[in-house]
């Protein structure tokens, strides 16, 4: 399944923590299993053969059949559950994380704990192939029927300036139009919200600096290169640069992202749930107090949401 979805030996045994040699031997193994061609190896991308489309649904069936059955033996016996996948958006790997995984180790005594960080579309990715049983990332706007999705919290984005380059009391737009963008990369679904957000608006800003790291561009930033908008859990994730920056509202329309729990759905019954209900308050007490006693003006746009439960719909 992994070299079906990767259409790359390589990409597959990447994905497995294999040797490309071992997973083609063990496709050469299946193959010989049952008595048929799988995949044209040699194509690029490797492409599956009629027997391997076959195969591939027969399997996708084995696969949740199987998922199934582990969650309903954790669910029986919670001490069972042997691994656990989780996938976590950086901005939370810090703080918030370890928190989350030290409550679950207590409860899941038995479990091994895989973590994978990273950004948002790449965690609903390795989701949607099966890598991963549950993600905590930022809503992608999918239509997708298979996921369940839990919302935590909903955040606000701010605008970030060198300290003292801005006067409050006066327009705040336009005294940023002389400034130049430090730019989250578009790279990331969320440098690409922020871009179609401004496009919006009929703003466009120079910018030389486009990156994908909340520390470098608040360094950036600090340093008197320009200004950036980010979310407030950037902020709480570099909070060295505090001293360094003006954070305030964003003096156009507002944009907002909401961070949540998705898993597919009915795999593992009501475990993603529970592990939601388990973050909010760490969310609270981690990220929303401190950043709203930091900056009081985020108390109306940074809050942990209450317990729901829905498919994945677009927004």
């Amino acid at each position: 399944m992994a070299a079906a979805d990767e259409r790359s030996i390589s990409a597959a045994a990447k994905r497995l923590g294999a040797s490309p040699s071992a997973v083609s031997q063990q496709l050469t193994n299946l193959e010989s299993a049952v008595g048929a061609t799988l995949l044209q190896r040699n194509a690029r991308p490797v492409r599956l053969t009629p027997a391997g489309e076959i195969l591939q649904r027969r399997a996708q069936v084995i696969l949740n059949e199987a998922a199934l059955a582990r969650a309903e033996l954790a669910m029986s016996d919670l001490a069972m559950l042997t691994r656990f996948r989780l996938g976590m958006i950086e901005d939370l790997e810090a703080d918030v994380t370890p928190q989350l995984l030290t409550h679950m180790a207590g409860e899941l005594k038995a479990s091994q704990f895989l973590l994978e960080t990273g950004a948002s579309h790449t965690l609903y990715e390795l989701l949607e192939s099966r890598v991963l049983d549950v993600i905590v990332a930022s809503e992608l706007n999918v239509s997708d029927d298979w996921a369940e999705v839990h919302p935590l919290l909903r955040e606000g984005f701010v605008a970030a300036a060198p300290k003292g380059a801005v006067r409050q009391d006066a327009d705040i737009l336009r005294q940023i139009k002389q400034l130049p963008l430090v730019q989250y990369t578009e790279r990331h679904y969320m440098g690409r919200l922020i871009s179609a957000h401004l496009a919006r608006q009929t703003l466009s800003w120079p910018h030389r600096f486009e990156l994908d790291s909340y520390h470098a561009i608040l360094a950036l930033v600090g340093q008197g290169t320009g200004w950036t908008i980010l979310p407030p859990l950037a902020l709480m994730r570099a909070r060295r640069f505090a001293d360094q920056i003006d954070v305030m509202p964003l003096p156009f329309e507002p944009l907002s992202r909401t961070i949540s729990l998705t898993a597919r759905r009915g795999i593992l019954q009501d475990m993603p749930g529970r592990i939601a209900a388990t973050l909010r308050p760490i969310l609270q007490d981690t990220i929303v107090t401190p950043a709203i006693g930091i900056y009081p003006f985020l108390a109306q746009d940074l809050q942990v949401l209450e317990c729901t439960d829905r498919a994945a719909t677009p927004a």
